[in-house]
């Protein structure tokens, strides 16, 4: 593998089906050997993804399915979704303060 010693490496994107796909193998090749000590390993090298990646795909689809404690990933997009909405919100009351203030000066000026 040629890699440049001074660029990042590169972000690579599965398609969510590949990652169903991978986690699937994995716990399969987990129930048939009865083994999970490198499972994981196997089967990514089987599909060419990073092993940690595969990693955490198995560790959020546990998560998901309830076998592991952790934020789920539809907890998560709610709480994205929420955090996205409470930035708007503030930014939304800044410029209501502001405006606000500025209104308020107009009505105290003197008028000619």
């Amino acid at each position: 593998m040629n890699v440049d010693m001074n660029s990042k490496p590169t972000q690579r994107r599965y398609s969510p089906e590949l990652k169903e796909r991978a986690v699937r193998m994995v716990r399969q090749l987990r129930a048939e050997t009865g083994e999970k000590i490198g499972t994981v390993k196997r089967v990514a090298e089987q599909l060419d993804v990073g092993p940690e990646s595969l990693r955490a795909w198995v560790k959020q689809a546990e998560i998901d399915d309830g076998d592991r404690a952790g934020t789920t990933s539809e907890e998560a997009a709610e709480l994205k979704a929420l955090r996205q909405e409470n930035k708007e919100l503030r930014r939304a009351n800044a410029i209501l303060r502001s405006a606000s203030a500025f209104f308020a000066a107009e009505l105290d000026r003197p008028h000619k």
